[in-house]
């Protein structure tokens, strides 16, 4: 990897300002003080090794989880600079972590041609959030030591002996007055740690989990990069051309993209700012979506796959089946917020457009049976999104000309106020029924569904509008579906999946969470959806006031508590609940539906990659992955049929 001819020294460490409201407000620079603020915590300091590699003078980065919680990060970068700091007069280790903004990213003579931490806060807000912090440095032939308790100094920078090579160690504890849990998700940080080792060609990271008997690792080296990468993503689904297509600059502003077209039907583009995911996407998604949008169209023209009469291809339709990464370096990235999730430089469109533009151009007249491929899958999109839109055109009319516009097995509720108005989506007459009765119907609507709907994994939009079983989802939610989905249109501020729970019900589940995510991915990204939870047992006897249990956990502490009582548990009358049509309306609600009682389980998306993923290898064509997966986690399964 080619270094960054630039000095590394005090005088390349600028200071913005102190560290004051950190812990007073941590949610302002990690997001939350949830578990993923946690491990927000971890990609703060790995960042930092990162920059170094992308510098060119790391090679390897090491993340160990120690028992009880405690974070090692080890790189053999440059190593924190040591000498006094000539604006703080402390050593320049020391004003890294105890100062917001000091660090070797800001300005023209920084130390680092680009970085993602652009805000200079990582080191210090780690600090400041942990109960205690040690970095362990190796630079100019010294080793040196410094120790922090709650982001203050307890001791200061002190040589401790020699060392060879360079490079720095943090060690910290997070600090469990902050952060609801201190417990780390190893395969949250594995798929982190694996994203950034496919960003950053060559670099080996490796993480090591030492809180169990027997120690979980993993370590991640890839030479290919983003081609790399997008082999991993599409490693489960079935390709329109077998190499991705690699297009690679390195100017004022390096861009870096890999394309693979599959024969899915949805799309899948990942961004990149500085290895920082960009999930809102910003300024070089816009100009790479411009280019590929250009560039087929050109080619098709120019090859008279498009004939004169014929209207061009929409963006939507050319990146239909796409998988792509598109990974840009940027000297002074400009983000929306502190989360960094879009890119705002205006200067990066026109860079990124152009360099697609050639770069692909030219790779479809030297593969003329890959373009013809991706051609045929894009005129095909087009026929099918003209399809929709008459299928769309059709419900719109049919609902205009009936007097409601709302679907007759929806039972709504009075309100028109989306935020204080949910609609429950129940399968089955007698669950329905039963919903429809115990409900309030000020703020509860009631959908209900019949048998198995559509997989839309395996369907493109058309086949969508005027499907008997989503038909009536799409018009009770509001909004539309796919790239016309407005989240400010919706007529409810809650959709909750009511199901049974049982196999039929966990896949009726599957299915509605698989539409929402291809066709209505910001009710998820919004908080919308929710699963309802009912019970599964009911504990009776005369004169005792009826217990409802969740799980079997819930059961065996109701027996227990029950027996604290004096109520022994052959005395009790067991009901087990196999469907929701079994419960009377009055149970439903007091269960269920009761604002006050019941539990819902918000939906949520923190990765996109690996939800995309899961519901390809679930709902997809491919069948050997899904065996697989079935086969390695069949030994977890428990209540099969519950």
């Amino acid at each position: 990897m080619e270094k960054y001819d630039h000095k590394y020294g005090a005088e390349q460490i600028q200071v913005l300002e102190g560290l004051e409201a950190v812990r007073k407000r941590p949610g302002m620079y990690i997001g939350s003080t949830s578990v993923r603020g946690l491990h927000h915590m971890v990609y703060e300091i790995v960042d930092n090794c990162v920059d170094e590699a992308l510098a060119g003078y790391c090679t390897d980065i090491k993340v160990v989880i120690e028992p009880d919680n405690v974070i090692s990060v080890e790189d053999n970068g440059r190593g924190i600079p040591v000498e006094i700091h000539p604006k703080t007069k402390i050593s320049t280790a020391e004003t890294v972590y105890t100062v917001l903004h000091a660090g070797g990213k800001f300005g023209g003579d920084s130390g680092y041609k680009v970085s993602g931490g652009l805000h200079g806060v990582g080191a210090s807000v780690v600090n400041a959030l942990s109960n205690w912090t040690e970095v362990t440095i190796r630079r100019d032939g010294g080793l040196y030591q410094m120790y922090f308790e709650k982001g203050k100094t307890v001791r200061k920078l002190e040589k401790i002996g020699e060392a060879e090579g360079t490079g720095t160690k943090v060690r910290f504890l997070a600090d469990d007055t902050i952060f609801e849990s201190l417990e780390y998700d190893y395969e949250v940080l594995e798929k982190r740690l694996r994203e950034m080792a496919f960003l950053t060609k060559g670099l080996k990271i490796s993480i090591e989990d030492k809180r169990e008997e027997n120690p979980r690792k993993a370590e991640f080296c890839y030479e290919g990069g983003l081609i790399s990468f997008v082999e991993f993503l599409n490693k489960n689904k079935e390709k329109l051309h077998k190499d991705p297509i690699y297009i690679e600059k390195n100017g004022e502003i390096p861009v870096e993209i890999a394309i693979q077209y599959t024969t899915s039907y949805s799309e899948n583009i990942y961004t990149f700012v500085n290895n920082i995911n960009t999930i809102e996407g910003g300024t070089h998604l816009e100009g790479f979506k411009r280019a590929l949008t250009k560039v087929f169209n050109d080619y098709a023209r120019a090859h008279n796959i498009l004939k004169e009469k014929d209207s061009n291809l929409q963006g939507e339709d050319i990146r239909e089946g796409i998988t792509a990464v598109v990974s840009v370096k940027v000297k002074e990235p400009q983000f929306e917020g502190q989360t960094k999730t879009k890119l705002g430089n205006s200067e990066v469109t026109g860079v990124v457009q152009s360099m697609v533009n050639d770069a692909l151009a030219t790779f479809l007249e030297e593969n003329p049976n890959v373009a013809k491929a991706i051609l045929e899958k894009c005129i095909s999109a087009s026929r099918a999104r003209e399809a929709a839109r008459k299928a769309r055109e059709l419900v719109r009319k049919k609902s205009n000309l009936e007097t409601s516009t709302l679907p007759g097995k929806l039972a709504d509720c009075s309100s028109k106020n989306p935020e204080e108005c949910e609609v429950y989506i129940v399968e089955g007459d007698s669950a329905g029924g039963s919903a429809k009765q115990g409900r309030d119907r000020e703020f509860q609507a009631i959908l209900l569904l019949w048998g198995k709907m559509l997989n839309v994994e395996k369907a493109r939009a058309d086949k969508i509008y005027g499907n008997d079983k989503l038909n009536p989802v799409i018009i009770a939610v509001g909004g539309g579906i796919g790239s016309e989905f407005d989240i400010t249109k919706i007529r409810y501020g809650k959709v909750i999946i009511m199901a049974d729970a049982d196999v039929d019900g966990a896949h009726i589940r599957t299915l509605l969470l698989t539409f929402f995510f291809r066709y209505m991915r910001p009710l998820i990204e919004n908080g919308n959806v929710y699963l309802a939870q009912p019970p599964l047992y009911k504990l009776s006897k005369k004169g005792m006031e009826d217990v409802y249990c969740y799980t079997d956990e819930d059961l065996d502490k109701a027996f227990a508590d029950l027996e604290e009582k004096g109520i022994a548990r052959d005395s009790l009358s067991i009901q087990r609940y196999k469907g929701l049509g079994e419960m009377n309306p009055e149970q439903l609600w007091e269960t269920t539906m009761d604002p006050e009682k019941r539990t819902l389980i918000k939906v949520t998306m923190d990765d996109a990659i690996k939800a995309d993923e899961i519901f390809n290898l679930l709902m997809g064509d491919e069948v050997e992955p899904r065996r697989e997966f079935i086969q390695q986690n069949a030994k977890y399964v428990k209540n099969l049929d519950i």
